[in-house]
């Protein structure tokens, strides 16, 4: 009992596992380890999970997200649909590459907008986010706002800075090391990944390009959403503000 106390003692002082503390008190690794899980201090404890802090525009405009998602390449069914991660000689040196889905989401109504590109440079970015401001104003939604990462295309893009501020839109950057703030448009990658690029067997990328505009089409118009009481976001474009919480 004195032993374990010493043992246990050792571990709160020092933070060390077993095999230190053996060493130190001269018990052997397996007797230092059951000790240890007698008091119920063999691992230690986990952090306390910062709760989440929601929060929600009240106007569609007020705040749009952006970000990008890289997807591979491919001219056959991958293994994440199949299982089968074998791949030819011919597969391998064809290096076929990557392309990025942009993403807008509307922070009150999660009205979406997505392209598929081939790449993320500042042209690409700029062009982008000109015409899903266009596709929103369509919809009657006066953008005011634009959250992004700290990402470099976006942080020291000069050609979007001037777009921005030919429209009069304020850009927000997310504090370091903080994607949640950016959650809405993450949580919208989720879901464009699970359903439109993983939820069909496509018999190559190009195949699966031609869908997206589809896919988009359903979640915007007819997909229920959960934080939206099982509605979809178009439904909420048009609603007056704080009339539909």
């Amino acid at each position: 009992m004195v032993e374990q106390q010493r043992i246990c003692a050792a571990r709160r002082r020092s933070g060390w596992g077993p095999r230190l503390i053996a060493g130190e008190t001269g018990h052997a690794h397996a007797t230092v380890w059951r000790a240890l899980r007698r008091e119920g201090i063999s691992r230690p404890p986990k952090q306390p999970r910062e709760q989440p802090r929601r929060y929600e525009w009240p106007c569609p405009g007020d705040l749009l997200h952006i970000d990008s998602k890289r997807f591979a390449r491919f001219t056959r069914p991958g293994h994440a649909v199949t299982g089968d991660r074998h791949r030819t000689g011919g597969e391998k040196r064809l290096r076929i590459g990557y392309e990025w889905v942009h993403s807008l989401v509307d922070d009150h109504s999660r009205l979406a907008y997505s392209e598929l590109h081939r790449d993320e440079r500042a042209a690409t970015v700029t062009g982008f986010v000109e015409r899903g401001l266009a596709f929103y104003a369509a919809h009657g939604i006066e953008s005011q706002r634009l959250l992004s990462d700290n990402a470099f295309v976006y942080r020291r893009n000069r050609s979007l800075r001037e777009l921005l501020a030919d429209k009069g839109i304020r850009h927000l950057l997310i504090p370091i090391r903080r994607p949640q703030v950016n959650g809405k448009v993450e949580r919208y990658q989720q879901t464009l990944k699970r359903e439109w690029a993983l939820g069909q067997t496509y018999r190559s990328s190009d195949h699966r390009a031609r869908a997206l505009s589809h896919w988009l089409g359903y979640y915007n118009e007819r997909r229920p959403h959960s934080s939206l009481g099982g509605r979809s976001p178009i439904s909420r474009v048009h609603n007056l503000p704080r009339q539909d919480i």
